[in-house]
């Protein structure tokens, strides 16, 4: 059995942490710098990761090889599964004419590009996070934008900036309920105090989405229905986080956020409608439809949320989790020893390939587009041409995800990430803003807050017992603060340029551009942590006795 270390260039925390930010450095120097398309910057990424796994931690190449081929597996099922079913069933309402129907619903609301932003991106966009996650959000709303007539690249920009709020407590609150398990702390408590940065994260989101937009005069001249949203979000988060627990809170607050929104419309309106630029004066809304005609139209999202949601549900998850194949990774599975301080004792370390084809969220989506398909008219021949035209959308995508997903596991199994992690716990007293860079830093390596939190969770609560800081502060703040590395994570680019068809060229400009935005908010979190731990420690949750 090969064990971990974490410092193998001559013992030493500084050296090895400069070897181990390579791989990093590569992807933001091809994407930002030399402004490659993202599998270009991917699969470069993972050769030097490679050359420094196997000659700088000498991992033994068999490891190396497996870490890399279960990453793209994991990359291509389940996430990238989840894009191929999100954009099918997008396809399936352009195909059938009833996205222009959709449209014009929308418009009747407003045709104000702030507000449809922030409905669609933020509040719907929270929903399908909530009730599916990895990528499912960013996926449905940038192409429902895009349809809109957003142009690509600021769909998909302004709903990676969305989806933030709501991913801590995605996919039914997974993210929150690993960190319980890894970490032995108490489920209610981490819930709690995740729930509170993440309700100030929902208050200030869609108020800084429109900034971006449109300044801070455009943003006060949309006030009233962006304040409904982002209060009714942040107040219901708070409350389902700590007094129900983190299962249903995105779900909960987000259907609260949609209606207090639309109710906020239908009784105020802009003074001046908002236009983007290059903006063509849009014409949805000005036909009307019967409420039938609607229903028949939003019938494709209305399947997607029930599909999900069933497939959330306790009984029949089981049942169809039965059906799963748990497959031990070859040559990797438990050859591999993790040690302190990364785990309390050393322990193997698993890798087990969950193939769950038929409890997947990507195939609860792809049944939904399926029965939409054949309810709207489309016959499977047709159904079979919008899946292959997808497919062939994807292909770049689908290779930047594995590629990526194959760096994150590499980097994890040989102990690349953890050398990380460890250099910025080596922070002493400045430790809880950089506990919030650390999530941040898990979930640009990952793509989810789930992988982040198993990630590092142990280590926060290591580094904050050490140092005499509360721990639920720090293992909180890795989920919390993590959401706004998933904005810049090459999964989450290439999922929003796939949705949205944007060229492949552009992704590097997207990651440039909303790299900025995820710096800015992860150091307002980071500031906001230091805050919690020095000057308001009491509002900080303790560990019960």
């Amino acid at each position: 059995m090969w064990e971990q270390n974490y410092l193998p260039v001559a013992d030493s925390l500084a050296y090895s942490t400069i070897a181990a930010s390579l791989p990093l450095l590569i992807l933001f120097f091809l994407l930002g710098v030399q402004r490659r398309p993202s599998w270009v910057a991917g699969l470069s990424a993972l050769a030097v990761a490679l050359a420094l796994a196997v000659g700088v931690y000498h991992m033994p190449l068999p490891q190396a090889a497996g870490s890399m081929v279960y990453g793209a597996a994991f990359g291509l099922f389940p996430i990238g599964w989840i894009v191929v079913a999100s954009l099918i069933l997008y396809r399936v309402t352009v195909e059938t004419g009833k996205f222009e129907v959709i449209k014009d619903s929308i418009g009747s609301l407003s045709d104000d590009r702030r507000l449809q932003a922030v409905l669609i991106g933020f509040a719907f966009g929270a929903f399908i996070e909530g009730a599916a996650g990895f990528g499912t959000p960013v996926a449905v709303a940038a192409a429902m934008l895009t349809g809109l007539g957003f142009s690509p690249f600021y769909a998909a920009f302004i709903c990676l900036v969305a989806n933030t709020a709501p991913v801590a407590f995605g996919s039914l609150g997974i993210p929150v309920v690993t960190l319980a398990g890894i970490t032995g702390l108490p489920l209610a408590t981490l819930s709690a105090m995740t729930g509170r940065l993440c309700a100030l994260i929902g208050l200030l989101i869609p108020a800084y989405m429109v900034v971006i937009m449109s300044g801070f005069r455009g943003a006060l001249g949309a006030l009233p229905p962006i304040l409904a949203c982002s209060a009714t979000f942040a107040l219901v988060l708070f409350g389902a986080t700590n007094f129900i627990g983190p299962e249903l809170a995105a779900i909960l607050a987000s259907i609260a956020a949609m209606l207090a929104m639309v109710i906020a419309m239908k009784l105020w309106k802009p003074a001046v409608i908002f236009r983007l630029e290059g903006d063509i004066e849009p014409t949805f809304g000005a036909h009307r439809h019967s409420r039938r005609e609607i229903l028949a139209a939003w019938s494709p999202y209305t399947l997607l949320v029930i599909f999900v949601l069933a497939w959330r549900f306790p009984p029949l998850q089981a049942f169809l989790n039965s059906w799963s194949v748990s497959i031990p990774v070859p040559g990797l599975h438990e050859t591999i020893l993790r040690v302190p301080p990364l785990t309390a004792e050393p322990s193997p370390y698993p890798a087990l390939y969950s193939f769950q084809w038929l409890s997947a969220a990507g195939t609860s989506c792809f049944l939904a587009a399926f029965v939409a398909a054949s309810l709207l008219g489309l016959s499977p021949v047709q159904f079979g041409g919008v899946c292959g035209r997808v497919l062939r959308q994807l292909s770049k995508p689908l290779l930047t995800i594995a590629s990526v997903l194959a760096l994150a596991f590499l980097m994890n199994y040989a102990g690349m990430t953890s050398t990380l992690g460890l250099a910025f716990a080596a922070t002493g007293p400045l430790f809880p803003a950089f506990s919030a860079m650390l999530g941040w830093t898990g979930v640009f390596l990952t793509g989810s807050d789930t992988s982040s939190n198993a990630l590092f969770g142990n280590l926060q609560v290591v580094t904050a017992n050490a140092l005499g800081l509360n721990p639920i502060l720090t293992a909180s703040t890795n989920a919390a603060t993590g959401v706004m590395g998933k904005m810049i994570s090459l999964q989450s680019i290439a999922v929003a340029v796939a949705a949205t068809g944007m060229a492949s060229s552009e992704e590097g400009r997207l990651f440039r551009v909303t790299l900025k935005h995820s710096i800015i908010l992860a150091v307002f979190l980071a500031a906001v942590t230091m805050l919690f731990a020095y000057a308001l420690p009491q509002l900080v949750p303790q560990v019960g006795p």
